[in-house]
């Protein structure tokens, strides 16, 4: 994991030098910080979603600005997404035709985030912004929790061999940035992150949504 992190720092480091020697139409490049809390929740086809649950997103964000209003905004993050749902006929937990299994997915990704920006004008040191684009996440950790009824069938289990490398989702959002000094602004606002394939091998389709509470600092 620490390597990991030293790449994704010295790669958006070289990219934001590189973008500043070769601005775009003078409007040039954004890098930043964001960690914020997430809600995220199943969707099953064999059976049911069951409440939202608690995850967490942290890393860089960056906007290519190609326009005074326009940005190609993207990033490099940890997203935990944690979701519960109830299902029959679990190709993992074999219980029965009609045995229901309650499942708790642990997934992390590492996501690329491709989206566009469309930012308002500056009111008094204030831009607000609407955001839509695609999610690109490959999952470097996944674990579960089972049971059915007072029977525990799995207790944090690594459920990589079962669940999907890649996942892809639809992002939509709104926020503002607030301008706190000379190149520096708070960014706020809230996401929602549609996962459109599968996270499972299963024959039904199981996906995971969240609703993000976002939070960044771009410098």
């Amino acid at each position: 994991m620490k390597k990991a992190a030293i790449a994704i720092l010295f790669l958006f480091f070289t990219v934001n030098l590189f973008a500043q020697e070769n601005r775009v139409g003078n409007y040039g490049f954004r890098l930043g910080l964001t960690a914020h809390p997430n809600f995220g929740f199943i969707k099953a086809e064999g059976g049911k979603g069951n409440g939202v649950n608690l995850g967490f997103s942290y890393g860089l964000i960056g906007d290519f600005n190609f326009a005074e209003n326009y940005s190609f905004s993207t990033g490099l993050t940890i997203t935990t997404i944690n979701g519960k749902s109830t299902e029959v006929n679990s190709a993992q937990y074999q219980l029965g035709n009609t045995a229901a299994v309650d499942i708790k997915y642990m997934m992390q990704y590492v996501e690329l985030p491709l989206t566009i920006k469309l930012k308002t004008g500056d009111y008094n040191g204030v831009r607000w912004y609407g955001q839509f684009g695609l999610s690109n996440d490959v999952r470097i950790s996944a674990r579960q929790d089972a049971k059915s009824g007072n029977s525990v069938l799995a207790n944090d289990v690594n459920s990589s061999d079962w669940t999907k490398f890649y996942r892809a989702g639809l992002i939509i959002g709104a926020g503002g940035e607030f301008n706190v000094g000379n190149k520096t602004s708070i960014m706020a606002g809230l996401t929602l992150n549609n996962g459109f394939t599968n996270i499972t091998d299963n024959d039904y389709s199981v996906k995971n949504h969240f609703i993000a509470i976002n939070f960044g600092v771009f410098f």
